[in-house]
């Protein structure tokens, strides 16, 4: 046998070892985002499925982040394939129903999937309240960073990504992240008046 070649062999295999070994330590959820504190992408995608009532835009429609500016955005990217996608689908159509009469825009973007998947898929679920959109050849994905499906991102008002989640989103995460967005729009300070003359 020959020692030196065994010896680089098992020198060669420790580093990979230990990479291994750190890898399984993380989790996999909390994957950094260079987004958050930053401005989010700008995207105009054209809706393939309307939503329902007041939060309705027709089919073919576009939406555009920059057109939403002074609204809280929620983004969620889905494929009618993801399985996890299914337990968070009643929570975030209920939650877009919560906040209809507020300045609140909830936006799905079908991933690397067809329309007609996607419409069918939401057929499945019993509907969605919010429209959901196209991003062909995945740009809008890939400006986003998007590690898979489903991930949510949280627009603020100003245009900036204040909150990213990897998997299935829950109600009760939604409404903590946008209730604070609108608490602070509602107490953001107003320019100062200018006192006239005396």
């Amino acid at each position: 046998m020959n020692w030196r070649r065994a010896s680089i062999a098992v020198l060669g295999a420790v580093p990979v070892i230990a990479l291994f070994a750190w890898g399984l330590t993380r989790d996999p959820n909390e994957i950094v985002s260079p987004l958050p504190g930053r401005q989010a992408p700008t995207f105009a995608l054209g809706v393939f499925a309307s939503g329902e009532g007041t939060l309705a835009r027709p089919v073919g429609d576009t939406i555009a982040l920059d057109r939403m500016r002074g609204q809280v955005v929620v983004l969620n990217f889905w494929a009618s394939w993801c399985l996890a996608c299914l337990d968070e689908h009643a929570e975030l159509s209920a939650a877009a129903l919560r906040y209809a009469e507020r300045p609140v825009q909830f936006v799905g973007v079908l991933y690397n999937d067809v329309a007609a998947a996607g419409t069918n898929w939401i057929a499945r679920q019993g509907g969605q309240a919010y429209p959901s959109v196209l991003d062909p050849g995945a740009r809008t994905a890939i400006d986003y960073g998007l590690y898979g499906v489903p991930e949510t991102f949280v627009i603020d008002g100003a245009g900036r990504v204040v909150y990213k989640h990897i998997g299935p989103v829950s109600a009760a995460l939604l409404r903590m992240k946008i209730d604070s967005l609108l608490a602070a729009s509602a107490v953001a300070p107003a320019a100062p008046a200018l006192d006239g003359p005396r």
